[in-house]
């Protein structure tokens, strides 16, 4: 795939894999750790790629907070040819691709969790900003 051929791809449908709460949210002025989680997965009959991204909220190292969510991106069918590696039965996404795809997945989630949270609580707590490029440092390959 050329390198600076836009990539085809639609939003399908938006997944709530996990939610949770575990326990009471613990006063703000604690220390709050953010556990994160990807995860890319693929439906090759209807050329989907699902982005999966997890975040588990913990204070003094015990969870209170825990929500995954999913997007699952149509894939254009020329754009999917591309991907394709017949050699080890693979599906390559080019790096750039994969960081934008969950960085459209890290927003969705952050959606979901204010919708979930708003007026509990929980309130005073959010996904924060995440460097993508820094978290995908090569493509991703799937098999």
């Amino acid at each position: 795939m050329a390198k600076d051929k836009p990539i085809s791809f639609s939003l399908k449908k938006i997944t709530i894999e996990q939610f949770a709460f575990l326990g009471e949210p613990p006063k703000i002025e604690g220390k709050i750790n953010i556990a994160t989680d990807i995860r890319f997965g693929y439906d090759k009959g209807n050329k989907v790629i699902g982005a999966f991204s997890k975040f588990r909220f913990d204070s003094d190292k015990e969870p209170f907070l825990i929500i995954e969510v999913g997007c699952h991106f149509q894939i254009s069918a020329e754009d999917w040819e591309s991907f394709k590696n017949e050699t080890n039965n693979t599906i390559v996404l080019p790096k750039g691709f994969a960081a934008h795809l969950f960085m459209l997945t890290i927003g969705t989630a952050r959606g979901v969790l204010h919708a979930k949270i708003e007026n509990t609580p929980y309130n005073n707590y959010s996904i924060p900003l995440l460097n993508v490029s820094k978290m995908i440092e090569s493509d991703v390959i799937l098999s």
